[in-house]
């Protein structure tokens, strides 16, 4: 994935990990628009969830990362929005798959779950990752028809 227009979002628990990314994101000249939270005061992951999912099933974005506790509850609540290919990633190889035959267009991290040097690995990992197409294009499809 190119350097495009990227959005990031989290809960509380997630909002650490976050604020690091960004400034990992920014060292690279890639300035990802912050759709909250913007402190560790308790929030409700899915609306964050359901905010960056919509921003980039708009067009608005062609990318997105949403992290929570364990990236579960706010994966699925990106999921939930049509036109989302929200992948939890705990590997650099599971983000390999999740863009080259998912075309995953959201991460979900876990910050508890995920050292903060291994998510951006796998941050790395899922952004440098072409999408292959083909027979997973059909497939992809078929996840945004449902």
């Amino acid at each position: 994935m190119e350097a495009k227009k990227m959005c990031i979002a989290s809960d509380h628990a997630g909002w650490e990990l976050k604020e690091l990314i960004i400034g990992y994101l920014e060292s690279m000249e890639i300035y990802p628009d912050d759709l909250g939270c913007y402190s560790k005061e308790s929030v409700d992951y899915p609306e964050y969830g359901k905010k960056c999912g919509e921003a980039v099933a708009s067009g608005k974005y062609a990318a997105g990362i949403v992290i929570c506790g364990t990236g579960i509850g706010i994966s699925m609540a990106a999921n939930k929005v049509k036109g989302v290919r929200c992948a939890l990633c705990t590997s650099t190889e599971m983000a390999e798959y999740a863009a080259r035959h998912n075309n995953a267009n959201i991460l979900a991290l876990g910050a508890r779950t995920t050292p903060p040097e291994v998510a951006l690995q796998i941050l790395t990992t899922w952004m440098n990752t072409d999408f292959e197409g083909g027979r997973h294009k059909r497939r992809t499809d078929m996840l945004d028809a449902m």
